[in-house]
């Protein structure tokens, strides 16, 4: 049941894709961001079930900040923050959105005009050691307004660090802090042509469920393949 599910969910949302790519070109959602570098700190000494998540560490990474709609910019809109984290010569990909943190919210995709008033989780889980993992992100200082759009978060942060705590949970559990993400702007560019997957780029030691590929998969291929193609994925 939850196979086939996934299966009809997955192929459903590629078909929204693909109607987007025609009025959106190669990005369907999130067609607008910024280019941010900073470091992850990892504290160490935690149980996720995640070993990368549970070693002690700091590592470099690569960002985009977006907004998934495309909303006009008065208006909220689903916050995206995709991470591309080096680490051990290799690198992976984390996606997070705005969502609540409650048991239930945590899977609800949340609008906001600011990115430092946003709640954003993994909202898919990973499969730990221990069981069902989500990761999630919240700003250090929310009620220092940062927008979400990117010109406007560009003037707004100027030469500031964005700094956000780290958190892992059980789908119904607490939340534990387990590092820092530090975030500043790309000095080589306002937005950036990185596509990020955590499929194709796993977190190392994290499994990923079956019904979660399904779901984001064919989707996800549909974002890479390019305009006017009907085979092939195409270039991350």
């Amino acid at each position: 049941m939850i196979e086939a599910v996934s299966k009809a969910a997955g192929r459903g949302f590629a078909a929204i894709f693909a109607v987007l790519k025609v009025f959106r070109g190669k990005r369907p959602i999130h067609t607008q961001g910024v280019s941010l570098t900073g470091t992850i700190e990892r504290f160490g000494a935690t149980d996720s079930g995640l070993s990368w998540i549970d070693t002690p560490g700091i590592v470099p990474l690569h960002a985009r900040l977006s907004r998934s709609v495309g909303l006009p910019k008065s208006w909220p809109d689903i916050i995206g923050l995709g991470l591309r984290i080096s680490d051990d010569g290799g690198s992976f990909d984390i996606l997070l959105a705005s969502t609540g943190m409650s048991r239930v919210g945590r899977f609800l995709l949340l609008p906001h005009q600011l990115a430092s008033s946003a709640r954003l989780t993994s909202l898919m889980p990973y499969r730990g050691s221990h069981g069902p993992v989500l990761l999630a992100a919240r700003t250090l200082e929310p009620d220092d307004p940062l927008p979400s759009g990117p010109e406007a978060y560009l003037t707004t942060l100027g030469a500031r660090d964005w700094q956000l705590a780290l958190y892992f949970a059980s789908p119904s559990g607490e939340w534990n802090r387990f590092g820092t993400l530090s975030l500043k702007p790309d000095a080589a560019r306002v937005d950036t042509d990185l596509r990020f997957d955590p499929v194709l780029n796993p977190l190392p030691g994290a499994g990923m469920y079956g019904w979660t590929s399904r779901l984001r998969v064919p989707s996800y291929a549909t974002a890479r393949k390019p305009k006017g193609r009907s085979s092939g994925a195409g270039e991350a």
